[in-house]
């Protein structure tokens, strides 16, 4: 199909090579070889009248003209998708589309086994992805590559709904055996100690902070960091037979508690409640499938 002269077709083509800067990854997202991806690169080219996408050391970087059309083809890709390719009918007995959630290991932890046991029930041939957040998760929503985000309300896409899951508040955690911390822990015990702390790192290798993290940062407390892991759930063991220390989510220091040797504390540093939200595109709430999923979501949260 044309529209001023332009094949629709290569819309999708010109969207993943927007997305991906590389042509040989952007083939692989639209199913198309690589020399057909860069004969569509080609014949974007020749319609829009510029290089769209210029070599740089051994990159690719958009031009002016490129950066310009990320948003609008996106946008239009997004609403061709909500509004004509989108199901009207929604059976989640008979449902087999693969939805994704892009969620972290605390999540997976507490939020997703819930879930997944209710999805059994009334949707068994529904198939889920979870999808880790150390890729611009706000992006990948965006680009319409996950259905769901859950993330901790101060990194929510401002632009697109929300719901509220849970809240949660924080621990610290030490073995047991403990030189330092013996019957209290003091804000200077807590800086005292060397901190095993999760760090998360995206697709351009920057260090992703954890609400924890984002908290101390802001109000310029210094942790003496020792060891870093791509982790919360691990962060309980990692402290086992060392005078070390691990702020941790409220839920996952209570499970620890139950088979390792450790101590919990409330943190010297009041750290404010992390509240988890649901998100997800603002062309798709009305989706019947998004829709009964998201409610799904919304009741899982309620259990943990």
């Amino acid at each position: 199909m044309r529209f001023n002269k332009l094949d629709l077709n290569l819309l999708v083509a010109l969207n993943a090579l927007l997305a991906e800067r590389n042509i040989s990854r952007a083939a692989e997202k639209i199913f198309l070889s690589q020399p057909a991806t860069s004969s569509a690169l080609a014949r974007l080219r020749a319609y829009f009248n510029d290089e769209l996408l210029v070599p740089s050391g051994r990159q690719l970087i958009l031009t002016p003209r490129a950066k310009e059309l990320v948003e609008p083809v996106r946008e239009i890709l997004m609403r061709i998708d909500t509004t004509i390719a989108a199901q009207p009918l929604f059976d989640p007995a008979t449902e087999t589309r693969t939805f994704t959630l892009l969620v972290s290991d605390y999540t997976t932890a507490v939020l997703i086994p819930p879930l997944l046991e209710a999805l059994y029930r009334e949707a068994p041939g529904m198939r889920i992805r979870l999808r880790d957040q150390t890729d611009r998760p706000a992006e990948v929503l965006e680009q319409g590559e996950a259905d769901f985000l859950v993330i901790p309300s101060q990194y929510l896409a401002k632009e697109h709904p929300s719901a509220a899951l849970f809240e949660e508040d924080y621990l610290c955690v030490t073995w047991e055996g403990n030189t330092r911390v013996r019957d209290r822990l003091t804000f200077d015990d807590y800086l005292a100690c060397g901190h095993v702390i999760a760090t998360f790192i995206n697709t351009h290798t920057n260090p992703l902070a954890t609400f924890d993290g984002w908290f101390m940062e802001s109000f310029d407390v210094k942790r003496r960091v020792e060891v870093t892991v791509p982790s919360m759930s691990a962060l309980p063991a990692l402290v086992v037979g060392t005078d070390r220390i691990a702020t941790v989510h409220r839920r996952l220091a209570e499970r620890a508690r139950e088979s390792l040797p450790v101590k919990l504390w409330e943190p010297p540093p009041r750290i404010p409640r992390l509240v988890q939200m649901l998100q997800w595109h603002k062309h798709r709430t009305n989706d019947p499938a998004i829709a009964w999923i998201r409610d799904k979501i919304i009741n899982a949260a309620t259990l943990v």
